[in-house]
């Protein structure tokens, strides 16, 4: 019987026949569950990452895997040539979660992206009457909102930009949490605003108090489209079913994906009003997969999880708990732990260099069992599965300051 690969075989083999477009962590997944990963030697490690918040409702969530399952037997593509039994209650009880009445759904979450930015063009050119081709978008500086060849024109990371221009026109940047710098931008051929709630990739940095408030009252006054990327930070993750809840915004267009998929299959949408999707006419936007049987068996599941109320109940908990433990580590007078921002059960902790980069601390974390990921250098991401215990909690956190202690020994 040959014997199965190891980690460094699986490692070695992976980099010799996909390209390096990510720096993955040296661990190879062979199972997992709950908040737990397992790798193909055995070891166990808590994920504090969930997949960018895909993992919301954990690994092999009994219900979600329940009802792909069902609708595995029965039928799992038909195209949107055709109807299907599932969609029209998907596209019902998501625009209702989101307060809205219609929805586009899609697969990733760049592609809802894409459609977002297609969508406001459009009601842009249609309804608000601005001429053809004028059409701009205001977005934000460290803005993360997906890698397709439109949304990284709009970027301000250069590893995320080099080499691939000519660049797609009609965006116009400005710093996040700025309010006077966005409504200087706002012009009479502006069609909307996007931006992250909370900005993860660059940190998870939350903007000022009263911040999005005020480009929701912005947008209204210009007559543009505020569209809310709550891909990450949407369905549980900082507490509330949106980030914008935290400061009573409703936003005209939410993206969403990642948690919408469970985990299990790519799930996105677009959800706004009539008067926004409305623009839309057969054959001038689609998506092969986009709404499948399968995708909307599981998005109905997530759906009916959130309204429990129990996952965003958890992670304002939980959250106030990883919080208090992370400010602790700050103000302890050790100076390694430089800075913590965040929401919910969402953290991004700023590491002083002179201890090690992100990615240092990552991989002695990973030594210990825990798999979290860096960002931007000397910053690490901390966002586990919502289904995540208070003693797993607190033991994922004792490794960090374990690590923490030994780095700085």
């Amino acid at each position: 019987m040959t014997p199965a690969p190891t980690s460094a075989e699986l490692i070695a083999a992976s980099d010799a026949h996909s390209a390096h477009n990510y720096h993955p962590l040296p661990v190879v997944v062979a199972s997992a569950e709950g908040a737990w990963m397992t790798d193909v030697e055995g070891r166990r490690y808590l994920d504090m990452l969930a997949g960018y918040s895909a993992l919301n409702f954990g690994h092999g969530n009994r219900r979600l895997i329940d009802a792909a399952t069902a609708q595995l037997e029965r039928v799992t593509l038909t195209s949107r040539a055709f109807h299907h039994d599932r969609f029209a209650a998907f596209c019902t009880q998501l625009a209702e979660l989101c307060g809205k009445e219609m929805v586009l759904p899609m697969n990733t979450g760049a592609e809802a992206v894409e459609t977002a930015v297609k969508t406001a063009r459009k009601w842009g050119y249609r309804v608000k009457g601005v001429p053809d081709g004028r059409a701009r978008i205001v977005v934000a500086r460290d803005n993360f909102h997906g890698r397709t060849t439109t949304i990284i024109s709009f970027s301000t990371d250069e590893e995320a930009r080099a080499d691939y221009g000519p660049y797609t026109p009609g965006f116009d940047i400005v710093p996040y949490g700025d309010l006077d710098a966005l409504r200087a931008a706002v012009t009479d051929d502006t069609v909307a605003v996007l931006l992250e709630p909370i900005q993860g990739e660059a940190g998870v940095l939350v903007p000022p108090p009263g911040y999005l408030a005020g480009v929701r009252e912005l947008t209204r006054e210009r007559n543009v489209l505020f569209m809310a990327d709550e891909i990450q930070s949407g369905l549980g993750r900082t507490g509330r079913t949106f980030a914008c809840e935290h400061e009573g915004v409703v936003p005209d267009v939410y993206v969403l994906g990642k948690a919408l998929g469970g985990g299990v299959v790519p799930v996105s949408a677009v959800v706004a009003d009539r008067s926004v999707l409305g623009v839309f006419k057969p054959g001038e936007h689609g998506s092969t997969f986009g709404g499948n049987p399968l995708a909307c068996a599981v998005g109905l599941e997530v759906i009916a999880m959130l309204r429990t109320g129990e996952f965003q109940e958890r992670a304002t908990e939980l959250g106030r708990h990883l919080h208090d433990e992370l400010e602790r580590m700050a103000g302890s007078g050790s100076g390694r732990v430089t800075g913590v921002r965040g929401r919910g059960l969402w953290a991004g902790v700023d590491i002083d260099p002179a201890f090690g980069t992100g990615r240092e601390i990552s991989e002695k974390l990973m030594g210990r069992g825990v798999l979290v990921k860096d960002t931007h250098g000397s910053t690490i991401r901390i966002a586990p599965p919502l289904v995540i215990g208070k003693e797993d909690l607190d033991w994922g956190l004792e490794q960090l300051r374990l690590v923490l202690e030994a780095q700085g020994a």
